[in-house]
């Protein structure tokens, strides 16, 4: 049985809304294996089985519930960080299971992720500007020149101190590093 997830419904009218992302029964099953040496397939462990919904331009949708459900496991097979089971993910009507790696890596220039455990998230050796400005180098978004001041920018959009930069994430709260995975995605 598909899981379907709808929005609230909108009190703006009737009006023309455009589909951003659209999940199709969407699996993503795990193998079972028994032995060390020689190991053999026993079973699956369905992580994530048979979820469905879409996502509307200017929607946000947050992911809620019990610790091992599949949430982060969703999120990833949606990138592409682990290859589904079955299913499909159109992304401005593109099939994002279908792409070769490269251009999948362009893609995730506009999908981004913000795991929930900023903890986990932040490589506690990087200061903070350096994990915000790495998305930005790694998918060309910005010349190096200008790294640092959009850094800064983006910092004060999440409503922390620009100075902070330089700081690594064992220096903030929670709240703080959910910010600054925030400000990186």
């Amino acid at each position: 049985m598909a899981t379907e997830l709808r929005p609230a419904a909108t009190t703006t009218g009737p009006q023309q809304r455009e589909v951003l992302l659209d999940v199709r029964n969407l699996k993503m099953y795990f193998p079972l294996t028994r032995g060390i040496i020689l190991q053999r397939r026993v079973g699956w462990v369905k992580a994530v089985d048979d979820i469905s919904f879409q996502i509307y331009r200017g929607e946000t949708l947050g992911l809620v519930g019990e610790s091992g459900c599949g949430k982060s496991t969703t999120g990833r097979a949606i990138l592409q960080l682990y290859k589904p089971t079955a299913g499909q993910v159109l992304f401005n009507g593109v099939d994002l299971t279908k792409l070769p790696p490269g251009e999948m890596r362009k893609m995730r220039r506009h999908m981004q992720m913000i795991f929930q455990d900023p903890y986990a998230s932040l490589n506690p050796r990087m200061t903070v500007g350096s994990i915000i400005a790495e998305p930005m180098q790694i998918h060309k978004l910005a010349p190096k020149e200008q790294r640092n001041q959009r850094v800064q920018e983006l910092l004060e959009v999440v409503g922390l101190n620009p100075y902070f930069a330089n700081r690594y994430p064992h220096e903030f709260s929670g709240g703080q590093r959910q910010r600054i995975g925030i400000a990186r995605a």
